[in-house]
């Protein structure tokens, strides 16, 4: 019975979602920032000298693009975000963007970024938060976009994931986080850094907000593969994430309440992730890859076979979800069932 209620809550959502977008038709908000890593990437990394990229097939098989750098099927979070808030396209990478781009919006993510400027080193390169930062600066500077504007703009960041995948949870001797902190500190230690970061934003005129939390990385398939025995979730990875999660919502009280212009609202995944809402919303396969995934890696080979459901899967390769995924994240944050204390959909009005 519980299930049936859920379900048929999370149908209402979603209808209530798209009425809104359709009644709302104008655009919300003049302009749309996105920083992270690769779960909000849309091409950055594709001209770095990394193994992080994903500017090939079977990626982007159902985008009207093909292979633009997403790390997904088909559209990716951002994406979803810009078409809620009416935009009339998405927003470009930074690579390769003009200057008179800024004035509707940059997307900065790059895939292995991290909070930490050493997380994913061994991986090649990367844009860290520091750096997306310091491009946001130049390219705002270099357009002369008035500080009234950039108020007025959402910024969405999704930046931490690789700061636990590819540093603290990597086992061997790249790293030595996990042997130098303990979870509770080790998040701390992310969130002083986190903080800094986004004074900075603040500085540069951002006031409305959107932070996304870190999902249960333990369910990860590259996570149950290393961790969990190849048959569970880690549970140790979810548990040492928490912290973090904690923390996070605490910066945006913390913020909201020591800059009265801010409204900052957090993005809860984590807790979201669970057998009775996958199952709610039609995802039958949550533990493995829809594409092909060669043994010891954990992005998509090549050009070689993917799952036919994948509106069933909630991950596309090892760690990155699909397009179905994408969008009830997107749609969740937007309507307010998983951000808090504002909805995206009210933090774009206010």
């Amino acid at each position: 019975m519980a299930g049936v209620v859920f379900k048929e809550l999370l149908w209402v959502i979603t209808a209530m979602t798209l009425t809104m977008v359709e009644e709302a038709r104008a655009q919300l908000v003049p302009c749309y920032f996105v920083f992270g890593d690769s779960v909000f990437d849309n091409g950055n990394n594709n001209d770095l000298n990394t193994t992080v990229k994903v500017n090939y097939s079977p990626y982007g098989i159902d985008f009207a693009r093909g292979p633009t750098g997403r790390f997904s099927n088909g559209r990716n979070i951002p994406d979803f975000i810009a078409e809620l808030m009416g935009f009339s396209d998405y927003i470009p990478p930074f690579a390769g963007a003009s200057p008179e781009q800024a004035h509707t919006g940059i997307n900065y993510a790059s895939g292995a970024a991290g909070i930490l400027e050493e997380t994913s080193y061994h991986m090649g390169d990367r844009i860290s938060f520091e750096k997306q930062i310091e491009n946001h600066q130049k390219i705002i500077m270099a357009a002369s976009v008035p500080s009234e504007k950039l108020e007025k703009c959402l910024y969405t960041i999704n930046i931490g994931s690789n700061d636990y995948l590819n540093n603290y949870c990597m086992q061997g001797d790249k790293y030595n986080s996990s042997r130098t902190f303990t979870y509770d500190q080790y998040a701390e230690f992310l969130i002083q850094r986190y903080r800094s970061y986004l004074e900075l934003l603040y500085v540069q005129g951002a006031r409305k907000v959107a932070l996304f939390g870190v999902s249960k990385l333990g369910c990860t398939p590259r996570m149950i593969a290393s961790h969990g025995g190849g048959q569970r979730c880690a549970a140790e990875v979810n548990k040492a994430v928490e912290p973090f999660n904690k923390n996070l919502k605490a910066l945006v009280s913390e913020f909201n309440t020591n800059f009265n212009d801010a409204k900052i609202t957090y993005v809860d995944i984590f807790t979201s992730q669970t057998p009775l809402a996958y199952a709610a919303l039609g995802f039958t396969e949550t533990r493995k890859s829809c594409c092909t995934v060669e043994s010891g890696e954990e992005l998509c080979a090549a050009d070689k076979p993917v799952c036919k459901f994948r509106r069933t899967y909630v991950y596309w390769d090892k760690v990155h979800s699909t397009e179905a995924a994408n969008m009830f994240v997107a749609n969740s944050a937007f309507a307010g069932v998983t951000a808090f204390p504002y909805s995206l959909a009210l933090l774009a009005i206010l």
